[in-house]
């Protein structure tokens, strides 16, 4: 199926404005690396320690009444979560003074103390420790770093170590926007967000793979043609397939963010926002990258 047309747009040549935006935002996503590093960003539990309870109730329950009952109880800092399907109510608390594994039993005292009329299941309940949300949070950096040596090393050995090195920097622009646009809205990082970012992560791989195969053959046939218009026709080329294949992707992220309920609700955004980020990276941020150096490549072979 094809949506558009036989382009000739000028891709390659508007690499100076991608790179300026890229580098803008990649800027944002290292120093969010940065903070989570640290521990200072809004970091969910998985990566800071703390405890996990879904509670579900006979009847719906105020979120703010919720919320001011825990405070009464020395549990101001709790975040609450409402769940309208099955009225459900998901508390996070963070690192308290009260031992681990008497935070849910706390919660649970309280509700039953300030909603005795509303009776209630526990779900789940899930607690971690400080020193394993400290682990969590590193070996994911490390996860995330090895699979990007992953990439590369796929990469070069399928085209060229250039096509590895652009697709490298690429899906790292897409791992770092992604960390951009949540520090700045200040959502949770926790291992859901994760779990998107690497996702992101191969689907972009996947995209600019498609757009370097079609490169591969276009600089076999145009051996005598300029670099950048042997490129810039390799993407026209493709442009249709890969916004098919982009608006096919994106209808499903968004419906799960849109109906997927609350528990994912973060997770599908991050999708949403990685498809579109891939998308932009595997046209304006891989191909400039690996155009320019194989194009001086050509040149000092002259």
């Amino acid at each position: 199926m094809e949506l558009i047309g036989k382009t000739k747009i000028d891709f390659i040549g508007k690499r100076n404005i991608s790179f300026i935006v890229s580098g803008i935002i990649s800027i944002i996503g290292i120093i969010a690396v940065i903070q989570i590093a640290r521990g200072a960003a809004n970091m969910g539990i998985d990566f800071s320690g703390g405890t996990a309870v879904q509670l579900k109730f006979t009847q719906p329950v105020s979120i703010e009444l919720a919320r001011a009952a825990l405070a009464r109880h020395n549990l101001k800092e709790a975040n609450l979560q409402e769940i309208k399907e099955g009225s459900k109510l998901l508390i996070k608390v963070g690192k308290t003074t009260l031992a681990t594994g008497k935070v849910a039993d706390t919660v649970q005292d309280v509700f039953k103390r300030e909603f005795p009329g509303n009776a209630f299941v526990v779900e789940s309940s899930t607690e971690i420790g400080p020193s394993i949300g400290d682990k969590l949070r590193k070996d994911t950096l490390v996860a995330i770093a090895i699979s990007l040596l992953g990439i590369i090393i796929y990469i070069a050995w399928r085209f060229d170590f250039k096509f590895g090195v652009g697709a490298t920097i690429a899906t790292m622009h897409d791992v770092f926007a992604m960390f951009a646009v949540f520090f700045v809205m200040g959502k949770e990082f926790n291992l859901l967000f994760i779990t998107a970012a690497l996702t992101i992560a191969g689907y972009s791989l996947t995209d600019t793979v498609v757009v370097f195969d079609r490169i591969r053959e276009n600089l076999h046939k145009n051996l005598k043609e300029s670099m950048f218009n042997v490129f810039n026709k390799s993407i026209n080329e493709v442009l249709s397939r890969t916004i098919v294949t982009s608006i096919t992707t994106f209808l499903a992220a968004v419906s799960l963010f849109l109906f997927g309920g609350e528990v994912i609700h973060d997770f599908a955004f991050a999708l949403v926002v990685g498809i579109v980020v891939a998308t932009y990276s595997s046209i304006f941020v891989a191909s400039p990258i690996v155009a320019m150096w194989e194009s001086r490549a050509a040149e000092n072979k002259a």
